[in-house]
């Protein structure tokens, strides 16, 4: 499923694809999506992110909102190329190009909402993390801090990979109660994710299968990983062996030797 780094990645290529750029329709091809709403004239004003949602915000203030689940791509193309790929759910038209959205497995939604939406949403954490809220959300919860980190109510639009990545970063075993956690060890979490974050980002997430950006590029956050995915691999801070258990049902590398 893409994470955090690669939504963001496809909100920023979008956001400069479109911005200030008319619709001149959308055009839905599978029935489990909806109906597709009258979009013909909208202009787009901006794309925002929120944790895992994409939104392409519209100029009578409604938006487009977007959620990939576990295979759903966007891709960005020339309209003169009439072709349809194979498991294409809907196409977002504009002058000379077009936005494929293709999903193998159904799983994505686009929905248009209002900006009456109702709720306050979680900070982003992209933005400075604040350690004292973390560890106030976590002083009465027993699962593990893995899975806690997991929470999109907390952590939006955290993942597997990277919450493996942090952890190991900021040297917290997975296995530890979220309980456990001082607002200290919070305050490296913190820095760690934003750190680690921002770099995959500027390499445009991580493809470990079939992530790719909008114009079809894998990512290279593949390359910076230290504990995902290789178990039996030393760890390159302390040499022991990195370690795979199941936690809340995911997959979870981590390092026995230096994660305390």
């Amino acid at each position: 499923m893409p994470e955090l780094p690669e939504v963001e990645t496809l909100r920023r290529q979008l956001d400069r694809k479109i911005r200030r750029k008319r619709i001149r329709e959308l055009v839905v091809y599978d029935a489990k999506l909806g109906a597709a709403p009258n979009l013909k004239g909208r202009m787009v004003c901006g794309v925002r992110r929120e944790g895992k949602f994409l939104e392409i915000m519209l100029d009578d203030g409604s938006a487009l909102r977007l959620h990939l689940r576990m295979t759903g791509r966007l891709f960005w193309r020339t309209a003169k190329n009439a072709e349809i790929p194979a498991h294409t759910r809907f196409r977002l038209v504009f002058a000379g190009h077009e936005i494929l959205g293709v999903d193998p497995r159904r799983f994505a939604t686009l929905t248009l909402v209002q900006p009456s939406r109702s709720g306050s949403s979680p900070a982003d954490l992209l933005e400075n993390p604040d350690p004292s809220a973390f560890h106030h959300a976590a002083r009465r919860r027993r699962l593990a801090v893995k899975a806690f980190l997991l929470d999109q109510s907390v952590f939006p639009g955290m993942g597997n990979i990277y919450a493996c990545e942090i952890l190991h970063a900021a040297a917290v075993d997975p296995r530890r109660p979220a309980s456990s956690v001082s607002q200290r060890e919070w305050g490296i979490i913190g820095r760690e994710a934003k750190r680690i974050l921002d770099l995959a980002i500027l390499c445009r997430g991580t493809s470990m299968s079939d992530w790719r950006d909008l114009h079809g590029h894998i990512g290279d956050f593949q390359y910076h990983l230290h504990v995902y995915g290789r178990k039996g691999i030393p760890c390159p801070r302390c040499g022991a062996g990195i370690e795979r258990i199941a936690l809340g049902g995911r997959g979870t590398w981590f390092c026995p030797g230096c994660q305390k």
